[in-house]
């Protein structure tokens, strides 16, 4: 009770096969094989472009500060529209 033995997968799927027929079912079969390859293509396209290393960003200057701890102004230019 609750179990599926291999007896009712087997009486199930030439149910299946009965009910769909030959044709339907092996066309629907190899659809998914299809699916199943073109994912594991996908999947190694991805891998591919991974392994590629990624283009680095060129550093640059940091800013200076404009004022100092005590809160003088140390550069000239500053805004003052605050």
């Amino acid at each position: 009770m609750g179990g599926f033995s291999p007896i009712h997968l087997l009486v199930l799927a030439v149910v299946a096969i009965l009910l769909l027929g030959g044709g339907r079912f092996s066309n629907l079969m190899g659809d998914v094989a299809k699916g199943v390859k073109n994912f594991k293509k996908g999947m190694a396209e991805e891998e591919e472009n991974s392994s590629k290393p990624s283009a680095r960003i060129e550093s640059q200057k940091a800013a200076e500060p404009a004022f100092d701890r005590d809160g003088n102004r140390v550069r000239d230019g500053l805004r003052d529209d605050a």
